[in-house]
């Protein structure tokens, strides 16, 4: 006959041994998640804020990293993973996390716009949460989810709800009026008007189309297809809105194709020209940043005016580290007609 007592110091032992041993896994895991930085810092869509003496960079899945000098970067606590509101219906399979942030501050308050989505398809949506501050020592630091402003759903909507970036823009009238751009592939990038508290779509509606690239006729509208266009960032200088987008091919290490343009307009709504007029949502733009001697291509940019200076941050793939996702800033410089041009 079995002894109980045993039985349970048999079962005991088992289940430390399993925690033991999946902890050692666990840990495992962690470890091989661990970026090496030591030839550049890996990011992936890097966007930035600056707070008091420190810059704030944040990137897709959650990643923060902060600077006082734009070149030595220490990664910090990342962002909140867990977006209860992102349900099964609007990404199946979801587990956790987010790409593409973009970070703006207004009225007192940080806004972190993200995109929780599955890679490939437009089952995604845009959403955000915001801080009192990014200093994460202070006792004001804490992320409040503010849910969803808007999602892409296949077969329905001939657009990825994916890549945000908002532009608070001042009106003649003394207010100020938000405006999200979004978007990658299929229909190419949006532009949608948010309401007064920046974190829903305004009503009523208004949607602009404002780039796009060739896309293959014929293809389902639940395919991405090959109109390789995405990550907006709308900048604004003296009389211009300047649009700053990514095409062809991200993510393929070495094999990357990724290249940065750019277009300009008086009116936010559009249309975006290059310097031959050309629209780009017909297909135009001016080719600023893509391959270098040390990027096999450079993308998914920010813009910011810091310190006297107009940076321009990115990812880019480098050639001297077998493709991996570094962070690129660069500063910008203005010619006499008011086209951005960078040195690489």
């Amino acid at each position: 006959m079995t002894n109980p007592n045993q039985t349970k110091f048999k079962l005991a032992h088992y289940t430390a041994a399993f925690f033991i041993a999946y902890l050692l896994f666990a840990t495992g895991l962690m470890a091989q998640r661990v970026q090496d930085d030591s030839k550049g810092l890996i990011v992936h869509d890097p966007v930035m804020m600056k707070q008091d003496s420190l810059y704030y960079l944040f990137m897709t899945h959650g990643g923060v990293a902060k600077s006082s000098d734009l070149e030595n970067w220490t990664r910090i606590e990342p962002l909140p993973r867990n977006l209860e509101w992102v349900t099964n219906d609007i990404v199946p399979g979801y587990r956790g996390g987010f790409w593409a942030p973009d970070i703006q501050f207004y009225n007192g308050l940080y806004y972190l716009y993200y995109s929780p989505s599955a890679f490939g398809k437009n089952t995604s949506a845009i959403g955000v949460m915001t801080n009192k501050t990014l200093d994460q020592t202070s006792s004001d630091y804490k992320w409040e989810d503010q849910g969803m402003i808007l999602q892409s759903v296949p077969g329905r909507d001939y657009w990825n709800a994916i890549d945000a970036n908002v532009i608070f823009v001042e009106e003649e009238t003394g207010t100020t009026t938000g405006w999200l751009s979004f978007g990658s592939f299929w229909g190419g990038l949006k532009l949608v008007k948010l309401g007064p508290d920046m974190k829903s779509v305004a009503e009523p509606q208004e949607w602009y189309g404002i780039a796009q690239q060739e896309r293959t006729f014929g293809r389902a509208d639940d395919n991405a297809g090959n109109g390789a266009i995405e990550a907006p960032y709308i900048y604004q200088r003296e009389e211009y809105f300047y649009l700053f987008a990514s095409i062809d091919y991200c993510c393929k290490g070495l094999n990357s194709t990724y290249k940065t343009i750019v277009g300009r307009s008086k009116d936010i709504r559009g249309p975006y020209l290059d310097k031959a007029d050309k629209p780009m949502y017909a297909g135009g733009g001016e080719l600023i940043a893509g391959e270098t001697d040390k990027y096999a291509g450079i993308g998914h940019c920010s813009v910011y005016d810091y310190d006297g200076k107009t940076l321009f941050v990115a990812h880019g793939y480098d050639k001297e580290d077998n493709g991996r996702s570094k962070l690129v800033i660069k500063e910008i410089d203005w010619d006499e007609e008011g086209w951005p041009t960078i040195k690489f």
